[in-house]
């Protein structure tokens, strides 16, 4: 018993010796500190959040429902996109620098293997602070991209259900003075004096014999203009006949009653194009503004990701000095 005692001295280990324990050097030893991942990405997604509200606040005090007060849209575009960009640098930068600063020391290993678990650590904290911020924010970020697809998809057929509906509602509009009540009413305008000789020598009966007209005519008129819409120039058929009741209702020659009508009916038309063109740049507009916004979400988060990795790598070198 004393050979091995003398060797165990001899090669400076007693029965005193410390005990080496198992550590994360092992083959088998998980590389990921969960714990500080998650970590940082609850101080990622939390600051991300507070940053969000504070760009809120910050944008609608900036604006104005009255003309010439306020900043405009451009203006309001160009800083929203700014700060976004601005709160993802903060945020994650923050998130990954907490998550290479608290995650476990790695002991015997290679510099440029450190370096790359930080740079993993950073990466991984922003994608769970991302993925925790959009699911908090899932209506706001669904409605930017469904819009944008939306008005994609309504381009062409919106503006054929923007022109029924405009048409629709001037043809039902003939009777309370909307848009098509006005040029049906221009067609029947009779010269002032020409229409105080023709009512001077009338009496009350003739006069509420007649007061019904002007509505049915009206209502006629408005149906002959709706159908003759769909086709595109109005009929020579129809152009005679509502001719014949304006030169009824109003003494005017036939001729002078058809040039009256082929003249309301093109500024109905002129009207009607107006609101087409008003509709697709609408819809023009909503697809550009989605676009652009899905393209710098895009870009702040890869900003981001970025800002979170390098940050990571300079927390795990802390740690570690």
């Amino acid at each position: 018993m004393a050979l091995p005692n003398a060797a165990a001295d001899e090669f400076g280990r007693g029965r005193d010796a410390p005990t080496v324990y198992p550590d994360n050097t092992r083959e088998h030893a998980s590389a990921v500190s969960w714990g500080a991942i998650v970590a940082g990405a609850a101080a990622a997604a939390a600051l991300s959040l507070i940053m969000l509200m504070l760009g809120i606040g910050l944008g609608l005090s900036s604006v104005s429902p009255w003309a010439h007060h306020g900043v405009n849209a451009a203006t309001v575009g160009v800083s929203a996109i700014l700060w976004i960009t601005f709160s993802q640098i903060v945020a994650s930068g923050m998130g990954g620098y907490l998550a290479g600063r608290l995650r476990t020391r790695w002991l015997a290993v290679h510099t440029d293997e450190v370096y790359f678990r930080d740079t993993a650590h950073g990466f991984l904290a922003w994608a769970v602070a991302s993925l925790a911020t959009a699911a908090l924010l899932t209506s706001v970020i669904g409605s930017m991209v469904s819009g944008g697809i939306q008005a994609a998809a309504s381009a062409a057929g919106g503006v054929a259900t923007a022109a029924a509906a405009a048409g629709s509602g001037m043809a039902k509009s003939d009777d309370d003075g909307g848009p098509m009540g006005y040029f049906v009413d221009s067609l029947f305008r009779k010269d002032v004096n020409a229409a105080a000789a023709a009512s001077a020598p009338a009496g009350n009966g003739a006069m509420s014999g007649h007061a019904a007209e002007p509505a049915i005519a009206g209502s006629e008129v408005a149906r002959i203009f709706m159908n003759a819409f769909r086709s595109g120039p109005l009929p020579a058929d129809d152009l005679r006949y509502v001719g014949q009741v304006v030169a009824q209702r109003t003494g005017l020659a036939q001729e002078a009653a058809e040039k009256r009508v082929s003249d309301a009916y093109a500024r109905v038309q002129a009207k009607l194009r107006d609101a087409e063109a008003a509709a697709k740049d609408a819809a023009e507009k909503g697809r550009k503004a989605s676009a652009y916004a899905t393209l710098w979400l895009f870009i702040s988060l890869l900003i981001g990701a970025f800002c979170a990795s390098l940050a990571a790598t300079y927390g795990g070198r802390r740690r570690d000095a």
